[in-house]
């Protein structure tokens, strides 16, 4: 701690002009300094980087072959969409597992599950009625601003036909 309370920014500055004054040679140090410094850099900067860097080649991967047909592009869809479902199938039924033995967990320690489910079913509930009336709130803001969603304009082609 005590070599940085010697320093002092004043007294580098007061040395720096007593030296800078009292120097018959300063303005060829000077140059000499600058001239050193812009050879250095003109040495070290490489040639490259003195112009911008030239474009990407970009080149494309596709998955899917180019020539595909509206009819494989479809099944291939209709297949994705298959897998998805299941997928989601097999996850519900793992959540739906968990829940059970973290019932029977409950049931084996004394607690009233069907209680706790039945209030946390009026929570979500209620964290539901919450959220759509927030979303009747904005959608009356914006109305009220002017802006037309696409309800309101689906609203108003199907009224005008």
């Amino acid at each position: 701690m005590s070599f940085w309370r010697k320093i002092s920014p004043s007294g580098a500055v007061k040395d720096f002009a007593q030296v800078w004054v009292g120097n018959p040679y300063r303005w060829r140090v000077l140059a000499v300094s600058i001239a050193a410094t812009a050879v250095v850099m003109a040495v070290a900067i490489p040639k490259s980087e003195r112009i911008a860097p030239e474009k990407p080649k970009v080149t494309y991967i596709t998955t899917f072959a180019p020539g595909r047909t509206d009819a494989e592009i479809i099944a291939s869809n209709i297949a994705n969409q298959k897998l998805q479902d299941t997928l989601r199938a097999e996850e519900a039924k793992r959540v739906e597992f968990r829940k059970q033995m973290y019932r029977e967990l409950g049931r084996a320690t004394g607690l009233d599950v069907d209680a706790m489910e039945r209030q946390i079913a009026k929570e979500e509930a209620a964290e539901k009625r919450a959220a759509a009336e927030e979303a009747k709130r904005i959608e009356a803001r914006r109305a009220a601003a002017g802006y037309a969603t696409q309800a309101t304009e689906a609203q108003g082609v199907a009224s005008n036909q």
